[in-house]
């Protein structure tokens, strides 16, 4: 209970700083609306995943390199073109010298009409083998253009965990200074009650300057990963309206090592493309092989020759295949057989070294994270807490204070660090898997 006198001389300070309360809340809150309201976009790893994936260039251009890939399999497997000849001969523009005057004039009357159509048979289905080897170019396509999603989708999700990253150190800077400016204002407080010198308060400002730069740089930053967003989107949005949110966290535990080169061995899109260019090289060598048989060509004509009236002919054409049979081809796309299969062999095992390497940089980020996550955060908190409190009460140096509160803010941003290298390593598992299998 307070005295009348007490209630007097306490009653307009607390009221002052009731007010200043509610008026810095008031300040806050329209602060945070006028904030949300400038930001007109905002998306989860989902929505930016599918927003990259239907605007992105360079994945647009892929798709367009696959339809032309699928063009060329309708060339493959066209048939060859009939000929067809139309000839006029035995034609008598000019009368035979002694004709006699009056005698009809038939520049025509001993013309050889004819008309001959042939066509080329393929022998040992090369239409079929060129139509095969073509699909089989496509399906190469298609997997390289899932290769080449896997990659660039790596490189979005990394820009994705930056700006995440960049978004949790603003915070903490945020929060350091705001705690920093509490500890000066009950520091005022004590200079003008003589309790410390003056060049101990004015230590205690000059270090504000540290974490007003550390709030400035962690703003460039901020802004920085979001235009690599933005330019990986193909979004002319401007950056203050545009923002990411997701969880910034990782798990306690994560699947065995041979589960996850079990999922790459099955998913990795450029490891299926290896096999599939070898299973393109032998149908190229079927056809190199096919393409050395000989082709008839079969003929076709109908004519007149006085005094026959008409008739008609067939002939066929065989290339006689003695010093060209394609040997060429046929040792090159067999030579080309093996080279395929050294390139699937070293494919499988570049999936293992990047399994591998992704899984050692998880464990080794995991193993630094438990510790932080269960002591040393409480712990440097309680060391800034307990020194901040023993200092204001004549307890604690000032290079104490300085000091913990330097921990303090190192330790924090070493962890937010560690997270965003442990995210940054699941996304690097990904592209080793060839999926999403750590979100």
């Amino acid at each position: 209970m307070y005295s009348s006198k007490e209630f007097v001389t306490e009653f307009p300070s607390r009221g002052r700083q009731l007010c200043s309360a509610l008026l810095l809340a008031g300040c806050l809150a329209h602060s945070a609306l006028a904030q949300q309201s400038r930001i007109s976009e905002q998306y989860d790893w989902e929505q930016l995943r599918a927003k990259f994936e239907a605007t992105n260039p360079t994945l647009r251009a892929g798709l367009i390199g696959i339809d032309e890939s699928r063009a060329a399999e309708i060339t493959a497997y066209l048939r060859p073109n009939p000929d067809l000849t139309l000839l006029l001969d035995q034609l008598d523009p000019f009368p035979a010298v002694g004709t006699p005057p009056g005698y009809p004039y038939r520049p025509l009357g001993e013309a050889f009409p004819e008309i001959a159509s042939s066509y080329l048979h393929e022998r040992q289905h090369k239409r079929e083998l060129r139509r095969d080897s073509a699909k089989q170019a496509t399906s190469i396509a298609e997997l390289q253009q899932s290769d080449l999603q896997r990659t660039l989708l790596f490189n979005l999700r990394s820009a994705f965990v930056q700006t995440l990253q960049a978004k949790q150190v603003l915070n903490v800077a945020r929060e350091n200074l705001s705690y920093w400016d509490k500890t000066l204002d009950i520091s005022r407080d004590r200079y003008k009650a003589g309790d410390i010198s003056q060049i101990d308060l004015d230590r205690l400002e000059l270090q504000r300057v540290q974490y007003e730069a550390d709030v400035q740089t962690a703003l460039v930053n901020v802004r920085t990963a979001k235009i690599q967003l933005l330019t990986m989107l193909n979004d002319r949005t401007p950056v203050e309206q545009f923002d990411v949110n997701g969880p910034f966290d990782f798990p306690e535990e994560i699947a065995p090592l041979e589960q996850f080169r079990t999922m790459a061995l099955e998913t990795r899109p450029d490891l299926k493309a290896a096999m599939q260019a070898v299973d393109k090289a032998k149908t190229d060598h079927q056809l190199a092989v096919a393409n050395g048989s000989s082709d008839p060509t079969f003929s076709v004509d109908f004519a007149r020759n006085p005094p026959i009236p008409i008739y008609f002919g067939v002939s066929m054409n065989i290339p006689l295949r003695i010093f060209d049979r394609n040997q060429g081809e046929k040792m090159r796309t067999e030579l080309d057989i093996r080279r395929n299969e050294r390139l699937y062999d070293a494919n499988e095992a570049q999936v293992f070294s990047d399994v591998d390497s992704a899984y050692a940089t998880l464990i080794s980020n995991l193993t630094l994270l438990r510790p932080y996550k269960a002591r040393y955060l409480q712990q440097a908190v309680h060391v800034r807490d307990g020194v901040a409190f023993a200092y204001q009460h004549g307890g604690a140096a000032l290079l104490d204070l300085l000091s913990a509160e330097n921990d303090y803010r190192s330790i924090r941003l070493n962890y937010l660090n560690l997270i965003g290298s442990y995210l940054t390593a699941a996304g690097q598992m990904n592209l080793a898997v060839g999926r999403e299998v750590i979100q």
